[in-house]
């Protein structure tokens, strides 16, 4: 045999490697490299990273699972990654997450009820420290209550569920104020001089949609406004799902229309553009809005009015209840909604 088969193979260094080469309690080593929720002396815990760097140690993640019941990650469930709205959110979540030192892995639902109740059965046996769900609850959906059962198996084992959307489910939320700023919008669009209205609603069972096409409605009825039922077209919640809903509308005729609300800025900003390829011209011969204040709203011509949401926040606030002892299924955080008018609806006389 050669001398390179005689030689013994290395043996991986340990944390207890890391902690004596740090100089630190073991302790204090695996707080800094696990992604502890309690602090480490910023000192030290540089101290555990240089130390860690030239042992070229790497933490067990599957026998940390085994021995905590839980892997240092956080699982993030969006429903479309390329829409800017839950790449905000999964941006401000992946931020807070990293300020802990824990992974984020994230995976798209593509709004499909039964593929988020599938990937949270996969997630469960991953066994991640919390999951967060971001997309909009269902109304009259069989899977959710199956999904119910699932997130309270896996919190029953020690993991967190937090929701982004409404408070439907019996976990911890970030709950979106979707009708109180929808409201709002009406409010002041009535104020600038708007009467006659269309909207490009979602699926009634999403919730989301629902609530911001209600809560538009009231805000108009507090003027003695109301949306003919021929006025309110339902398509996708995407840009393409704007472009279809505005074909509908023009379909129908839009002489009776000052203003359509589409209810999510994508599906504005594809309403415009269908609205300008059937050669109206915006904002004079017709004023859109939208809601979310995604990036996009502010870039395109003319700039959309919308309702603001702090999306990015919203992301670091449900990692901050996944992660916060205090945190428990009755946990209910309220997020804020801001209109914001822009060249998309100017006043009119």
């Amino acid at each position: 045999m050669s001398v390179d088969e005689h030689r013994a193979t290395p043996v991986p260094p340990t944390l207890h490697d890391v902690a004596r080469e740090a100089g630190v309690s073991l302790a204090t080593a695996s707080r800094a490299l696990n992604g502890s929720t309690r602090t480490v002396n910023e000192t030290f815990r540089r101290r555990v990273l240089d130390a860690a760097l030239r042992l070229n140690y790497t933490p067990n993640l599957s026998a940390q699972a085994v021995a905590k019941g839980l892997s240092s990650t956080i699982s993030l469930l969006v429903s479309d990654i390329a829409d800017p709205y839950f790449s905000s959110i999964a941006a401000g979540a992946i931020r807070a997450a990293d300020e802990q030192r824990i992974a984020t892995t994230m995976a798209v639902t593509h709004r499909d009820h039964e593929r988020e109740l599938e990937l949270v059965r996969v997630l469960r046996g991953q066994r991640p420290r919390a999951i967060i769900l971001t997309g909009s609850r269902w109304d009259g959906v069989a899977s959710e209550h199956r999904l119910s059962d699932e997130l309270a198996a896996y919190e029953s084992t020690g993991g967190r569920v937090v929701l982004v959307s409404q408070r439907t489910l019996p976990f911890a939320t970030v709950q979106l104020g979707n009708a109180t700023g929808a409201r709002e919008l009406a409010r002041e669009l009535v104020g600038a001089g708007y009467r006659r209205f269309a909207v490009i609603a979602g699926d009634d069972r999403l919730l989301t949609s629902r609530e911001r096409v209600s809560g538009f409605a009231e805000g108009l009825a507090e003027h003695g406004i109301a949306i003919h039922p021929s006025r309110i077209v339902r398509a996708e919640f995407t840009r393409d799902g704007g472009r279809q809903g505005a074909a509908e509308l023009l379909q129908l005729g839009l002489d009776d229309v000052d203003l359509v609300f589409a209810v999510n800025d994508v599906m504005a900003i594809g309403a415009m553009s269908a609205f300008r390829a059937a050669g109206l011209r915006l904002p004079e011969d017709l004023a859109v809005a939208g809601y979310d204040d995604i990036a996009t709203s502010r870039d395109v011509t003319p700039a959309l009015t919308t309702v603001a949401v702090p999306l990015e926040a919203v992301g670091e606030h449900a990692v901050r209840l996944a992660l916060d002892p205090a945190t428990d299924s009755t946990t209910t955080e309220p997020v804020g909604a801001t209109v914001l008018l822009r060249e998309s609806t100017p006043a009119r006389a």
